[in-house]
């Protein structure tokens, strides 16, 4: 029979035989309880018994297994109340306070404790449980612990009546085949129809033992735990010899309701091009159940299979079969779904043809995983050719290997307890937050990362290259072109604060429109800022930098041209440290150009490093220091500054410097825009609405479209039915 329980009782689902008020007249007897999660039940117990004591004597064993059969702890608890009629407890939910390492384990243990068999506590030898208001107590003899080959857990007590009884409990798979009495089949026909419903699903069964029985496997099981060469295997083998001749007492069905947005969050990463693999230890039906309700899966996506092989050619051909499959439909989206069991077999010699397969799917499905076969998945992803960048999200124990393999693992605190929170690289508490992790911040470090390395590598490229060619003119002399302190302080003070706070503060694009336009990350995919193309730029653009730096300075003063109101010329200190004044604003002002965001930290940290420059210089070549043995820098910036052809040489070179980088970010921005700058420009015209000028690319236009416009301008010309588009609010500029 099934029952769903509905505010607290347990109500007989669709139509079963024999089921008269008077055989359920206990069912209405059940106590009303407020905050009551969804459970469904399904017993495979007699369903005409000869009386009604019969029947809640089977359902009570039932429910019995459920309350014991676990690793659950309880606090503040009160244990005086008493029962007041048959199946009901005074205790209230907020009286009782289960703790679990799995959520259906703490649903279990609540429902049977809302149906009236209450867990109220353990020692170490102990468990005790009220039934119909008396208190029992069972004494715990052994607990086989859960492992993922097994698939199940088992305890072994002995009730009060001196019975020595196991119960376990685990998925269908591994349960049923070691069943020899109870409504089998029409259990698995009912954990089925909880499956397709989505629902998580548990099997529960029992065995008695004799005295001679549980004196050979208290024996065994002591052996085996206390062995000092291969404890593990020796303890599975006996954990399947005392797990068998099991007698069926029902299954259970746990809503695992999804959280707030995740369906949204699925779509988000699709569209971002972040391609979502589920790896879940849930029945077939179950994840796909699961899968289409989340938006995994979609209704119009081709579903293929790959489940229940039982072989390596078996597989190998159904692999063929859904290769071929793919390449002859190139429209419609597939989705792949996978077993633990033929994952295995895939694994096993068909690597290649298994991840052919996989990569032309735009949604993958592993169900029935264990948890060593999700680190598995994860590790083939990872040596793929394209060697993509793995990110595992999980919530609970059985996914800690899967997030430890991963490139990036995020652990979601939750009621699956805290092991994966604990194991991962970072933990968010529901799973919608992972798409602000993603899209915001992950967006806004990377771009800060890689500008800062590229950065540093262009700055230093800036400050050495200059000294290299100094040599060329002295000799190779070992005579340096800065003085000793310019060297010490470029890194440290002149040129660190800009890169450090925009490696801090920066943001590019407003974090709600990142959000809000998950296909922007598409821009930052596939380590695009750090590839060989940008750094390569960056290097250039710092040699070319240098080259100007150096012989700009050198043409200005290199032939002993009189640059001072007095006829005297500049020497050698004045010279580098010309070129120095022109690198550090170079560099600065290139470090603003690459500054979206700007706050008053920003103004003070980069103009501020100028100054600085500037009065540190004055400061240091103007006083005669007794505790130096040189006075090489004495008067000599002082000096620089007194002329007005080394004032005109210093912007020169600075505009020099910076024009071609301008105008190529200028024409890359019109001929070759990214979707970021696109946002960009979106974000930055939407308070002044832009006049269609070069900060002005409609969506969908040629860009070569708004370059024209802008020439026609210039002689001229005007289009007002594109003005009248862009919304322009100031057109008395435009034209007249």
């Amino acid at each position: 029979m099934k029952y769903q329980e509905i505010n607290g009782r347990l109500v007989p689902e669709g139509p079963t035989p024999d089921s008269s008020e008077g055989n359920l007249s206990y069912l209405s007897s059940l106590s009303h309880l407020n905050n009551l999660s969804h459970l469904t039940t399904s017993s495979s117990f007699r369903t005409s018994p000869e009386n009604e004591t019969e029947l809640i004597k089977e359902h009570d064993l039932f429910f019995k297994a459920v309350s014991l059969c676990h690793t659950v702890q309880i606090s503040n608890v009160q244990t005086d109340c008493t029962g007041d009629g048959p199946w009901q407890s005074n205790l209230a939910p907020s009286q009782l306070e289960y703790y679990a390492s799995s959520p259906d384990e703490k649903a279990l243990v609540e429902a049977a404790a809302r149906i009236g068999i209450v867990f109220i506590g353990n020692s170490e030898e102990t468990m005790e449980v009220k039934t119909l208001g008396k208190l029992e107590r069972y004494k715990l003899l052994h607990i086989l612990e859960f492992d993922s080959d097994r698939r199940r857990m088992s305890v072994i007590v002995q009730a009060p009546s001196g019975e020595k009884l196991l119960f376990a409990k685990g998925a269908e798979s591994s349960i049923l085949p070691k069943c020899i009495g109870g409504e089998i089949e029409k259990t698995r026909i009912h954990v089925d129809e909880f499956a397709l419903k989505g629902l998580r699903t548990l099997c529960i069964a029992y065995r008695k033992f004799t005295s001679k029985e549980y004196e050979e496997i208290d024996k065994r099981i002591f052996e085996a735990r206390t062995a000092l060469q291969q404890r593990e295997e020796k303890l599975a083998a006996v954990f399947q010899f005392i797990e068998k001749d099991l007698i069926l007492l029902g299954a259970t069905a746990v809503e695992d309701r999804l959280q707030d947005k995740v369906r949204e969050t699925i779509e988000a990463l699709r569209m971002a091009g972040i391609k979502v693999w589920v790896l879940t230890g849930d029945k077939h039906e179950t994840a796909v159940s699961v899968s289409l309700s989340c938006g995994h899966f979609h209704r119009t996506m081709n579903i293929l299979e790959l489940i229940n092989q039982k072989s390596d050619s078996e597989c190998a051909e159904q692999l063929r079969q859904l290769a071929r499959r793919i390449t002859e439909d190139h429209v419609i989206q597939h989705g792949l779904v996978v077993d633990g069991t033929s994952l295995s077999l895939a694994l096993r010699e068909h690597e290649k043809l298994f991840m052919e397969v996989c990569r032309n799917c735009s949604a993958v499905l592993c169900c029935r995983m264990a948890p060593l076969q999700k680190a598995k998945v994860i590790r083939l992803i990872k040596i793929s050719p394209e060697k993509p960048i793995t990110l595992a999200v999980g919530d609970g124990a059985n996914d800690v290997s899967m997030i430890q393999e991963a490139h990036v693992g995020i652990g979601i605190m939750g009621k699956e307890g805290r092991q994966a929170a604990r194991n991962s690289d970072y933990a968010i508490a529901r799973f919608k937050f992972l798409s602000k992790l993603l899209f915001v911040h992950g967006h806004f470090y990377y771009i800060r990362i890689a500008t800062l390395v590229q950065y540093f590598f262009y700055k230093n490229v800036c400050f050495i290259t200059p000294q290299f060619l100094y040599q060329f003119y002295c000799l190779f002399s070992q005579q340096t072109l800065y003085d000793s302190v310019y060297l010490t302080l470029y890194n440290i003070c002149f040129t660190s604060l800009p890169i450090l706070i925009y490696s801090l503060l920066e943001q590019h694009v407003d974090p709600h429109v990142l959000q809000n336009k998950p296909t922007l990350y598409r821009d930052i995919s596939k380590n695009r800022l750090l590839s060989i193309k940008t750094f390569l730029y960056w290097t250039i653009l710092g040699f070319s930098h240098a080259f100007i730096f150096f012989f700009g300075s050198y043409l200005l003063i290199g032939k002993d041209t009189s640059l001072l109101g007095n006829g005297q010329m500049f020497g050698n200190w004045t010279f580098g440290t010309l070129a120095f004044t022109v690198m550090v604003i170079t560099v600065t002002v290139k470090m603003a150009l690459e500054t979206h965001f700007w706050t008053w930290i920003n103004h003070l940290v980069t103009w501020g490093s100028i100054i600085f420059y500037f009065v540190f210089s004055l400061f240091y070549g103007g006083i005669l220091w007794p505790f130096l043995g040189s006075q090489n820098m004495y008067f000599v910036f002082i000096q620089l500054l007194s002329s007005g052809s080394a004032w005109f040489a210093i912007i020169l070179m600075v505009v020099t410097c910076l024009f071609l980088d301008i105008i190529k970010k200028v024409f890359d921005r019109h001929l070759h825009p990214t979707s970021t700058e696109k946002a960009q420009l979106t974000e930055t015209n939407a308070g002044i609405k832009c006049l269609d000028s070069m900060c002005c690319f409609p969506e969908g236009e040629a860009a070569c479209a708004s370059v024209g416009r802008m020439l026609e301008r210039v002689i001229g010309r005007c289009s007002p039915t594109h003005i009248s588009r862009c919304e322009i609010s100031l057109s008395s500029l435009c034209c007249r």
